[in-house]
Formats: structure tokens, C-alpha cells, sequence
């Protein structure tokens, strides 16, 4: 990692990730953090947490997974924790407890979604409802997740070295618009800002927040119809100190989120949130090579 403001990826960490090192494809490990990110939203939603620690603690995740490989750790356990540790360092504290109930809740409903695909079943009966079975706490079940999470904390701080100080982009955001006179544009500044909560991907640990927020200014506009001054005499994204190819690249990885997935796709990705299942994952397609 770079020894910015803000900690960025080296060249080596994004050519080569330890994820890919130990196997996974580029396109799955993508996936993964993408759903990691996910359930770090929703537990965040279903404790009510407040936003900006909801988005400290996927940036600090997906920072994680470049020094770290998933074979190591799940990114259930991972999400947890840095859910867990963003709450301490935004000031907005959680009991574990909480958090702990919420992420079993979350995992089990993964779990049914993986056994009962949406839609008719092959009986033609229609799928069953979720429904929560809440743990007990003297069950091991608890006692399990909450030595997750402990750990999982533990190894976010030792592997980013204890770097985790994080620059949200929304007072940023806020800034560039009034620059570019869309401040009373109301449909650009929600739009920008809800392509701004899309940390679901790498960008927060691989591109500086100006070309961050200038992907999601381009984003909207574009979406929206609105033309900015893009001519090579006058680019609008050159007064934030922005470079084109990585605005671009930025707008690639956000509009990734959005195209459709396999049933297949989707199926593989929830049967990989623990370890041990991207460990058997990696067993029934790692090539053995003949001696």
C-alpha cells in the first residue's frame, strides 16, 4: 500500500492480488468483494448504522483483500469485522451482540437462497419462504461467530498496519458541483451520490477520491442527458486534477455492479462466503498437473 493520505494499492498488489495468486479468478474474487460489500450495506441498514461507517468499513474491506487472500479468510467473517471497526472509528459504536445476531441472520439467509433458488422448484411447488431461526447463546454457533469477528477485527488492523484512516468523497462531491453549476440540479446530486455509495468495488483503494468523484459526475450527466465542456482545449475533469483513462476506468468498475449475472454466477458466489468454501471450491477446480 502507498503511504499517501489515504492508503492506494502498488502496481504489484493490482497486477497480482493474493487472491488470484492462491487461484480464484479475477472475475470471482470481483464478485466476491462485490457481495461482501453487500452484506456490510445491509447489516449496516438492518442496525441502523450510520452511513459513513457503513462506507468506511467497505473501503477498509476491499483494501484488506490485497494483502490478504480469501482462501485465508471468509468474507462473511471479514465484513463483520470491518463493520465492527469502522463503527469504533466514526464514533458510532455497535454492540457486538448486535452485529452478531444481524450477520447470522444475513448468512442464513444466504444459506436458503443457495438451497432454494428463487422461482418454481423442479417439483413445480413454489420455493419456501425464509424464515429465521434465531441462535442460542449457549450454543456454539454465537460463541463461533463472536471469536470471528474478534479475529477478523485483529487482522484488518495488523495487515493494513493499522493504516485505516479513510476519506469519504461526499463533501468532495458536493465541492465539484457547485465548481460545474449543478448544485439546483437535485437529480444529478442523488444520482452522483447513490454512484458514490457503490463502494462495492476496488476503486476506494486504487483511485484518488477526485477521479472517484469525477467517475460519478460523468456517470450522472451522461445518464441524465446533461452536457459538460469535454473539448481538448477545455475538460471539464482536468480542473479536479483527474486523468481521462482512469475517470473512464472508475465508471467501468461502477457500472460493473449493474449487468446481470447467471444463475449459475450467483449460486457459485453464495456458496463462497466462508473459507472452507472457497477451500473446496479451489480443490474441485485447481488443474493437477501430471507428475
Amino acid at each position: 500500500m502507498s503511504t499517501s493520505l489515504y492508503p492506494l494499492a502498488s502496481l504489484a498488489q493490482i497486477e497480482k492480488t493474493p487472491s488470484r495468486e492462491d487461484g480464484i479468478p479475477e472475475e470471482l474474487e470481483l464478485d466476491l468483494r462485490a457481495f461482501g460489500c453487500k452484506l456490510i450495506h445491509e447489516a449496516g441498514v438492518l442496525l441502523r448504522q450510520k452511513q459513513v461507517a457503513v462506507a468506511t468499513a467497505q473501503i477498509l474491506f476491499q483494501r484488506f483483500w490485497y494483502v490478504t487472500s480469501m482462501k485465508q479468510f471468509g468474507i462473511g467473517d471479514i465484513g463483520m469485522g470491518a463493520l465492527y471497526l469502522a463503527s469504533k472509528l466514526e464514533e458510532c459504536p455497535i454492540r457486538m451482540r448486535d452485529l452478531i445476531n444481524v450477520y447470522d441472520l444475513l448468512l442464513q439467509r444466504t444459506t436458503h437462497k443457495l438451497k432454494h433458488p428463487p422461482g418454481i422448484s423442479s417439483s413445480g411447488a413454489p420455493c419456501p419462504e425464509f424464515k429465521y431461526v434465531p441462535m442460542s447463546y449457549f450454543g456454539n454457533t454465537f460463541y463461533d461467530l463472536k471469536d470471528a469477528l474478534v479475529v477478523a477485527e485483529m487482522q484488518i488492523l495488523k495487515r493494513l498496519g493499522f493504516n485505516v484512516h479513510v476519506v469519504l468523497p461526499y463533501g468532495t462531491l458536493v465541492n465539484y458541483l457547485r465548481v460545474l453549476g449543478l448544485t439546483e440540479r437535485e437529480d444529478v446530486s442523488s444520482k452522483a451520490w447513490g454512484y458514490l455509495n457503490d463502494a462495492r468495488t476496488p476503486v476506494y483503494a486504487l483511485y484518488a477520491v477526485p477521479t472517484i468523484v469525477s467517475a460519478a459526475i460523468l456517470l450522472a450527466t451522461r445518464h441524465l442527458g446533461i452536457a459538460l465542456p469535454s473539448s481538448p482545449e477545455c475538460c471539464w475533469w482536468e480542473l479536479f486534477d483527474a486523468d481521462w483513462e482512469d475517470v473512464w476506468s472508475v465508471a467501468g468498475h461502477i457500472m460493473r455492479l449493474y449487468r446481470e449475472r447467471t444463475p449459475d454466477d450467483q449460486a457459485r458466489v453464495l456458496s463462497l462466503v466462508s473459507k472452507k468454501g472457497v477451500r473446496l471450491w479451489l480443490e474441485d477446480n485447481t488443474p493437477t498437473h501430471p507428475s
